[in-house]
């Protein structure tokens, strides 16, 4: 039986035609320390995840045959992929589904929100975007693609691939034709598939011991080509804490209109006389119970080009303590988010 005390594992879909750079991105990722990731491939070539970083972390990877994710039968396919990487003795901090090609994000999306497995919840679709041949391939008509979207976080790639004086005005036009569907999406440029592991999932700052590992040893990033740069997307970090219970309302608010910049809160808030997990990614909001032994509120906004004043303000807001009573409406709207948490 699951671990009903234990946090929900985040499903993170990783998506992009086919050329795109999902896997470079992925083994990029997997190089940070400090986290256990899960990885399900599907695709119909060769699986090219770097093999070395997939068994550091998890044992080896789970590939799903039969073609593209959102045609996999009920009866297992990706579920029983889950069901496998959700096993609490692996103790994973994420799970990456890098799906096919073909692969359209919004039905990949939907079977991992609707997916019947325990102890996961939906963490994002992050999209990836070849810069050079993007507007030759994929966005070629006059309406948008429709997978922008569902994308929570674009990952506008290979931009080393375009002029250094015509990448900003690149980025700039993916973000247009994004934002005419999806005003939310988190837009970044990137090179190699640089970036920062903590847009995706929590990283710990060390562990118990200073030693470096086994894997950390064999497994260290590549160094750039001499004369080859490869810009790397750094996230940044704002954390409070809090004292006493808070009122849900202005937490909410939080939640459902984070500030500019911020892709993903997380943390542990006092309500009454219970504690809740919270965490976001993008516009998906996730809210349960969590053990009373919780600890203090706390609340973490982690994203790109932070106005940290305005982020720290809006954080500090969400953690006022409330008073004797809390308010009517903020609970129903906190019962509603936990209703939707799945």
């Amino acid at each position: 039986m699951a671990d009903r005390n234990a946090p929900a594992i985040p499903v993170i879909a990783l998506t992009g035609y086919l050329g795109a750079g999902k896997t470079t991105l992925l083994n990029h990722v997997l190089r940070a320390p400090g986290a256990r990731i899960g990885v399900i491939i599907n695709d119909f070539g060769e699986l090219n995840v770097d093999a070395g970083l997939v068994t550091g972390q998890v044992d080896e990877p789970v590939s799903i045959a039969g073609g593209c994710i959102c045609h996999l039968p009920d009866e297992g396919g990706l579920d029983e992929a889950l069901e496998k990487l959700a096993d609490p003795k692996l103790s994973l901090d994420a799970i990456i589904i890098e799906a096919s090609g073909v692969a359209e994000p919004a039905d990949v999306s939907r079977v991992i929100r609707f997916s019947g497995v325990e102890r996961v919840r939906h963490g994002g679709v992050v999209d990836v975007i070849d810069a050079a041949e993007h507007f030759d391939t994929v966005d070629t008509e006059s309406a948008p693609p429709q997978r922008y979207g569902v994308a929570s976080l674009v990952v506008v790639n290979k931009l080393d691939r375009i002029a250094e004086d015509a990448r900003e005005e690149a980025l700039a036009r993916v973000e247009a034709r994004v934002r005419e569907l999806n005003p939310h999406a988190h837009v970044v440029g990137a090179m190699a598939g640089r970036v920062d592991p903590r847009l995706l999932y929590d990283i710990s700052d060390g562990g118990e011991s200073g030693q470096m590992s086994f894997r950390e040893l064999l497994l260290d990033e590549p160094a750039d080509a001499p004369g080859e740069h490869h810009a790397h997307v750094h996230a940044a970090s704002v954390t409070v804490v809090g004292d006493g219970a808070v009122d849900p309302g202005p937490l909410i608010d939080l939640l459902e209109q984070p500030p500019q910049g911020v892709y993903r809160i997380k943390g542990t808030v006092a309500i009454g006389k219970r504690h809740y997990l919270v965490n976001v990614v993008g516009t998906s909001v996730h809210v349960v119970t969590a053990p009373a032994s919780s600890g203090a509120s706390h609340l973490v906004a982690i994203g790109t080009h932070l106005d940290t004043s305005e982020v720290r303000g809006r954080l500090e807001e969400a953690l006022r303590p409330a008073g004797e009573k809390v308010a009517a409406a903020g609970m129903r709207r906190l019962q509603r988010l936990r209703r939707y948490s799945i």
